[in-house]
């Protein structure tokens, strides 16, 4: 209570720059969940979105807006042109004139290194506003020219940082060895609604009431493995098994690939696909229909994927790349494999072997280290102990 008491006495103005309403998907999520957690806290937030946070040549996607009514509580302003310097200029101006104590900020791509690294350098300027970085790479999945240049520009911006597995934390210490960083994992997404019956969820997306079905959630890009699980499909043993497997997420790349695969190991029995972007109202009867959810990543830091998956108490199958199974302890919140397609399907027979209340247990004790407001307190702790 008096720990309370204390982080309430002390309100501090804290702005947070990156994806919010009206653009839609996980960073947005995370900004927004992240914004009611400070506010709970007895802070003052406002979130600074993109006007433009990407040209839409540079988009994969269908679209980048949400069609879902802007969250009440928060306060959301549209300003940030990823690509217009003056834009940068003019904004980190106004953003300093609101005189924040910290500006926190999303990392998650070196494209956003010039924007964000400019915004920081002006709205920290001359006063005691910190800039705390919320890391979720350094080193991306997919390189481009530029990237450690673009990087290397924004880390020098910024004060301190929090990154969500122990490989971002190890890759920013190549870039800058001594200023604060801590490791805090992603915390639960627990802003998708409760959990449902599994039956209940079933009935909603119009999927069978009996059966076993796993789960693909979220953008479906290269590093994440699609193509190896739907080899894995192809397995005789998950055949068999009679298990099907629910493809939920956008493609962000060409999927004439995925259908060529299809179609050469006659998956589409196999398949239920539902390949349009999920609403967030909808996201949780498709955790919650599902046996288990997949991960089956070429590479990884960490994923949004796995704190959805412990908040709708779902048992999981990662492979060993990256943060991942520092998050998912093998044989009780889940199974960890190698990236590769038998042992994928090695694995999933292996679930339904234990059995979902096997797992159950060991998801509702390790869940509870994942909470905003740890996320939330080292944010603030880390912008008291940074010297400017």
């Amino acid at each position: 209570m008096e720990k309370e008491i204390t982080e309430r006495s002390i309100r501090k103005k804290i702005i947070i720059i990156g994806s919010a309403h009206p653009l839609r998907g996980g960073l947005a999520a995370y900004n927004e969940r992240l914004a009611l957690e400070f506010q709970q806290m007895g802070h003052e937030v406002l979130i600074y979105t993109f006007s433009l946070q990407y040209p839409s040549f540079l988009f994969p996607g269908k679209s980048q807006y949400s069609e879902e009514p802007p969250p009440a509580e928060l306060d959301i302003r549209v300003a940030v042109n990823s690509v217009n310097p003056l834009n940068w200029w003019f904004t980190g101006r106004r953003i300093r004139k609101e005189q924040p104590d910290i500006v926190v900020c999303k990392f998650w791509l070196p494209f956003m290194g010039p924007c964000f690294g400019t915004l920081l350098r002006i709205a920290c300027r001359g006063r005691s506003t910190k800039a705390v970085s919320i890391l979720d790479n350094v080193i991306p999945h997919e390189k481009r020219p530029g990237d450690r240049a673009f990087t290397r520009y924004f880390i020098r911006a910024c004060h301190a940082f929090i990154a969500m597995s122990r490989s971002v934390l190890d890759d920013l210490r190549r870039f800058t060895p001594d200023k604060p960083a801590r490791l805090i994992p992603h915390p639960l997404y627990d802003n998708f609604g409760t959990p449902v019956p599994k039956a209940a969820a079933r009935r909603e997306l119009d999927l069978p009431d009996t059966g076993k079905i796993i789960l693909f959630f979220g953008f479906i890009r290269p590093y994440k493995g699609l193509d190896l699980l739907l080899e894995a499909m192809h397995d005789e043993r998950i055949r068999q098994a009679g298990i099907r497997l629910l493809i939920a997420g956008e493609f962000y790349e060409d999927r004439d690939r995925y259908d060529r695969l299809i179609e050469q190991y006659g998956l589409a029995d196999q398949l239920i696909l539902r390949t349009d972007f999920i609403p967030d109202n909808a996201v949780k009867y498709y955790f919650c229909a599902a046996d288990l959810v997949v991960q089956p990543y070429r590479s990884a830091t960490q994923s949004g994927i796995t704190p959805m998956a412990y908040h709708f108490e779902k048992p999981m199958v990662v492979t060993r790349v990256g943060g991942l199974p520092e998050m998912v302890p093998d044989e009780q919140v889940g199974l960890v494999t190698d990236p590769d397609p038998a042992s994928l399907a090695g694995a999933i027979l292996k679930y339904y072997t234990f059995g979902e209340a096997h797992f159950v247990p060991f998801i509702q004790k390790e869940k509870q280290k994942y909470s905003w407001a740890r996320m939330a307190r080292t944010i603030l702790e880390l912008s008291d102990v940074v010297q400017k």
